[in-house]
């Protein structure tokens, strides 16, 4: 029985309607009564979802709730002892588990995640991953979702649990740009303003929350994204469709790390910052690479 390989279960929780239909309203009077809401999610289809900061087991039962709000369904990760116990494993494995052998003979585990994803890549389903790795501290991310997300061409969802706002769910829809360092530190960049239970365990480290984002500054930022590199105050603003754009704007947004300033062909231009590229995660649910 150890030795019998689990496989991860097509029909779950999310699939029963009467169990479906009773943790819905379980879970609206729930987050009424504790002042929680769910994200206006922006999720469509399958997507790879990172589930962050974690540092709490609660963090799992709000991002539970928010899904079943949604009317979305979750398959998470976990490591496939869990999934072995009697009773409680079959209880994980129906609430929507990927049992996950770490051992040296389990590597075909990650193969068989991909073509359960490849599967069900058209249902409406959160395929959650926690990058942390653990409820306690930690000081790097597991990038494996990365790798599951490229093979599978399946979009990155960017989840959180905000203990301070109280606001579980989805709030953007990442697309890979190839470049695989620029895409970790983007999407990190864009955690490091939400809350965590215990924010001293959580990596990327809680640095507070955004500036005040006007539509117009939004707008600049996704002018210069959209440039993939330097834009010079000229072409800003003839991307936002303005016949001048005030340097005051663009100093804001200098000065609160969200542009860099450089020289380009001589005149000053700008580029977003990595602070910028995740605050523009939090005001754009989609960006086109």
């Amino acid at each position: 029985m150890a030795n019998l390989k689990l496989k991860i279960r097509d029909k779950t929780v999310f699939d029963g309607v009467v169990s479906k239909y009773i943790l819905k309203h379980f879970f609206r009077f729930w987050f009424k009564v504790t002042g929680w809401r769910t994200t206006n999610t922006v999720s469509k289809g399958a997507g790879i979802t990172i589930a962050a900061p974690h540092t709490s087991n609660w963090d799992f039962v709000y991002a539970l709730g928010a899904a079943i709000l949604l009317d979305k369904k979750i398959y998470f990760s976990i490591k496939d002892s869990w999934c072995r116990i009697p009773v409680v494993g079959r209880l994980i494995m129906w609430l929507g588990a990927i049992p996950i052998d770490r051992s040296a003979g389990g590597q075909g585990q990650v193969e068989l995640i991909k073509e359960f994803v490849q599967r069900h890549k058209t249902e409406d389903i959160f395929f959650l991953f926690t990058p942390e790795g653990t409820r306690g501290q930690s000081h790097k991310w597991k990038t494996g979702f990365y790798h599951v997300a490229k093979d599978t061409g399946l979009p990155i969802f960017l989840a959180k649990v905000d203990y301070k706002i109280k606001e579980s769910g989805v709030f953007h829809s990442y697309q890979l740009t190839g470049d695989k360092e620029d895409d970790i530190q983007s999407i990190q960049e864009s955690y490091t303003s939400i809350y965590g239970k215990f924010i001293e365990d959580q990596f990327p480290r809680y640095v507070g929350p955004m500036p005040a984002i006007s539509d117009m500054d939004a707008d600049i930022m996704k002018a210069v994204y959209s440039f993939k590199g330097k834009a010079t105050q000229v072409e800003i603003a003839a991307k936002v469709k303005l016949g001048k754009l005030s340097s005051n704007m663009l100093e804001f947004l200098t000065d609160n790390g969200i542009l860099e300033q450089d020289i380009k062909n001589g005149e000053p231009c700008y580029r977003l910052t990595f602070v910028g590229k995740g605050y523009l995660l939090h005001l754009v649910p989609t960006l086109a690479v």
